[in-house]
């Protein structure tokens, strides 16, 4: 797999914990936190439409996740509680966050 980005093999909703597990092809593991994925939603709505890639501004600690949505073969749409189901979030920026997620609990 010289080059490829990772593939999910697998995302579990956990509702009760608020997370999202995901594994990847690569062997690579991760639990993310739905606030972390609520603030760094790439939904073009949320971000202006100009892009960016740090998070958006606002308190996401109490939200949780209602659902994943398969968007083609490259991407999800989650489902938060607070209404928001804009952003597609492709394997390469989930593997991103979780990344991410990891260093910042280690």
């Amino acid at each position: 797999m010289s080059g490829a980005a990772p593939w999910p093999v697998e995302l579990r909703l956990r509702r009760a914990a608020r997370r999202l597990e995901i594994d990847f092809d690569d062997g690579s593991r991760f639990s993310i936190p739905a606030a972390r994925l609520r603030a760094l939603t790439p939904s073009a709505a949320e971000r202006g439409h100009g892009g960016g890639d740090g998070p958006v501004p606002g308190d996401f600690n109490g939200v949780a996740l209602l659902g994943i949505q398969p968007v083609g073969a490259y991407a999800v749409r989650l489902v938060f509680d607070d209404g928001h189901d804009s952003g597609f979030y492709t394997w390469a920026r989930l593997h991103r966050i979780g990344r991410e997620a990891a260093a910042d609990a280690a």
